[in-house]
């Protein structure tokens, strides 16, 4: 799987004031705008507030990310828990049944 940029920033001038936009590749052809803030005087200040947004953006996810991760994790777990929980009543239902089956054939 190639690795690339998902997420970067442009800067776009319009009428004299500049626009920053953090952008987020969904597709090797798609892309959107997931964060913009415009007005700025210069283009040196929409880069600085671009690189900074970014940088927090990232840190963000990068934090759901471990959150998602670990949540998955307790939910496998708790699943296991019960497939084994249920295994065992499996067992010993039938063990019962084996039993019972075992007293008639003895009358």
């Amino acid at each position: 799987m190639a690795q690339g940029k998902k997420y970067d920033f442009r800067v776009i001038e319009n009428d004299g004031s500049w626009t920053a936009e953090i952008v987020r590749k969904i597709s090797n052809r798609k892309s959107k705008v997931t964060q913009r803030q415009d007005g700025f005087g210069s283009e040196a200040d929409a880069q600085a507030w671009a690189e900074q947004a970014i940088a927090g953006f990232v840190k963000q996810q990068a934090e759901r990310n471990q959150r998602k991760a670990t949540q998955r994790t307790e939910r496998e777990a708790q699943a296991l828990r019960q497939a084994a929980k249920a295994e065992q009543k499996r067992a010993e239902r039938a063990a019962a049944m084996e039993e019972g089956f075992e007293d008639d054939f003895e009358d």
